[in-house]
């Protein structure tokens, strides 16, 4: 019972924090304040921040796989690809999330996808992260 409960509350600490940044990042980018006409549908530049913030949540993923098996029986080789994996992910991510930033010209709801973007700019810094610290700990074992 104390683990689930300490579980759900650290995905809610979690969750908070992501949003904090995802806002951070779009106050930083001068981007925060919501459309005067909110554009509804998919637009190209909204499935573009959608494609790059999902290959963020993979890297992110393989980031936490790899750092969790980086140093375990399986073998330094396949911690070492994830980490790789992982960081390529996430710098692909990163440096496509900020070019949407860079693009958008209003805020949330213009139909600029201001917000997967910042969402794919922190989660790729998170991923980078992790496959770089599982890529130290798989150096370390070797």
């Amino acid at each position: 019972m104390k683990r689930t409960l300490t579980l759900i509350l650290t995905a809610l600490v979690a969750a908070a924090v992501f949003g904090g940044l995802v806002y951070a990042v779009l106050a930083a980018t001068d981007v925060s304040e919501p459309a005067t006409t909110t554009v509804y549908g998919l637009t190209p530049r909204r499935f573009w921040a959608t494609a790059t913030a999902g290959l963020a949540l993979v890297g992110v993923v393989i980031g936490g796989l790899a750092l969790r098996r980086s140093a375990g029986r399986i073998g330094p080789r396949t911690g070492r690809s994830r980490a790789i994996a992982a960081l390529a992910a996430g710098l692909i991510a990163l440096v496509n999330g900020g070019l949407n930033l860079a693009m958008a010209t209003g805020g949330p709801g213009t139909g600029n996808g201001v917000v997967g973007g910042a969402a794919a700019l922190v989660l790729g810094l998170i991923g980078m992260a992790l496959g770089g610290l599982a890529l130290a700990r798989s150096r370390r074992t070797v």
